[in-house]
């Protein structure tokens, strides 16, 4: 197994003793250097761990060898390192004198779903999910995050003359069920550590690597889940008549459900209702007597939540057509993540400065995220969003001249890795420093 060594190569040490002392003025142009340097210096590690994650992910609440690999990383740096925070979260800590805590959050879960990218790191393994044995993949960018995570970790060692205080570096778990988050808070993050003055995550996505896009305020959508089983009468296929079919019952509530967001929302605001999964019935010639849909709800707003919850309850039992009463569950998941505007406006002066026009205001996104648990826990948070793709393939897909962009959850979802993770540990890196620093001056 690879290991980070604390020390920077000659050259990052040359430039970090040429910065200003903490407290200073950020001298944001030499910072870089010095982040690209370690970069450098250490990518061909970052590469294999990257790909080793990539080729061998874990579902959530299982990551135990993606955790126990990262663990070692860290301890490898020098940081204090607790694990099963959350089940199989872990927490590492590391004091560089006093001051503030800032905390870097990454996940440590992939998806239950087949990769279809053909690189030769693709993922072949596959875990039992539900009572299913199914493919998993790290098709959510989550290797990219473990990547940078641990890259910036080692980066931010190497200038620890630029900041004062204590790095919180967590792995969370179960992100994709929104559960991880929780989990972890439950269990004592923020009275058995430190509670932080300031957090951080980043997420990649489908435009230029190199690009980092960023918001103050709303940052992604609220969502819940929905499952529905509606009853009936089975029988057989020749006679419908004398059943009642919950096939045509939950046909009809997937589309009529829809006029919920067509016709009932307001169409200036944001709101998505989408049926995911349906059970139901075993072969061509037998109505079944229950029929299971499960979706997914997703809004920015609470009174468009409210209404949204409102409109599928009440569709669902219209659809029902003399059946049974359906059995419905709705279950609220991750809550907005909220950008702090203090945090936002000190890390986005440094950012502007770094990345120049591919530091960019981004519209809220309408996927979710638990990392709002944190800032609901009082933490100032902020999340931004990093590119993966090389720019000449998105020109050419916008252009008709490629195929599509595969999105995040797309098995066809392939980061180009190394631009992509350089992209990740410098904005993470400078975000942090001027955390620190944004502290330091209020104080």
């Amino acid at each position: 197994m690879n290991r980070f060594t604390i020390s920077l190569a000659a050259s990052v040490a040359l430039l970090a003793a040429s910065l200003a002392p903490a407290h200073a003025e950020l001298d944001v142009a030499q910072l870089k250097k010095a982040i690209q340097a370690s970069i450098e210096s250490d990518y061909p590690k970052l590469d294999t761990l990257y790909k080793e994650i990539h080729a061998h992910p874990e579902l959530a609440f299982q990551e135990v060898k993606t955790a126990a690999r990262l663990a070692a990383e860290m301890r490898a740096l020098g940081f204090e390192v607790t694990e099963k925070v959350g089940m199989t979260g872990l927490v590492a800590i590391y004091r560089n004198g006093d001051g503030p805590t800032i905390m870097v959050r990454t996940e440590l879960d992939a998806l239950p779903m087949e990769e279809k990218t053909g690189l030769d790191y693709a993922s072949r393994d596959k875990a039992n999910w539900n009572g299913r044995e199914v493919f998993v993949a790290h098709s959510c960018g989550h290797d990219i995050h473990m990547a940078s995570w641990v890259g910036t970790a080692k980066t931010l060692l190497g200038l620890k003359d630029q900041w004062r205080g204590t790095l919180m570096f967590i792995a969370q778990p179960a992100e994709e069920i929104v559960s991880g988050a929780r989990a972890m808070l439950a269990h004592g993050l923020f009275t058995r550590f430190p509670k932080p003055d300031a957090a951080f995550a980043l997420h990649a996505g489908p435009f230029s690597h190199g690009t980092v896009f960023y918001r103050s305020g709303v940052g992604t959508s609220a969502a819940d889940s929905l499952e529905v089983t509606f009853h009936g009468r089975g029988g057989h296929g020749s006679a419908p008549h004398t059943t009642i079919d919950p096939v045509a019952i939950a046909a009809r509530f997937i589309v009529d459900v829809q006029g919920v967001i067509s016709r009932e929302k307001d169409p200036t605001e944001f709101g998505v209702v989408t049926i995911g999964a349906i059970h139901g019935g075993t072969v061509g010639n037998i109505i079944p007597d229950s029929v299971q849909l499960s979706g997914t709800i997703r809004s920015y707003k609470q009174e468009v939540r409210a209404k949204l919850h409102a409109g599928i309850e009440r569709t669902a039992k219209a659809a029902m057509s003399g059946a049974p009463a359906p059995t419905i569950s709705i279950l609220e998941g991750a809550k907005p993540v909220m950008n702090d505007p203090d945090v936002v406006a000190a890390t986005a002066e440094v950012l502007k400065i770094a990345f120049g026009d591919k530091f960019r205001v981004s519209p809220p996104g309408t996927a979710s995220e638990d990392f709002s648990e944190f800032a609901g826990a009082g933490v100032p948070s902020m999340m931004f969003n990093i590119g993966v793709y090389d720019q000449e393939r998105i020109a050419a897909a916008r252009n008709g001249a490629g195929a599509p962009i595969p999105s995040n959850h797309s098995p066809l979802f392939a980061p180009v890795p190394k631009p992509t993770i350089e992209t990740g540990i410098t904005a993470m890196t400078l975000a942090v420093i001027s955390a620190f620093d944004q502290k330091a001056r209020r104080k």
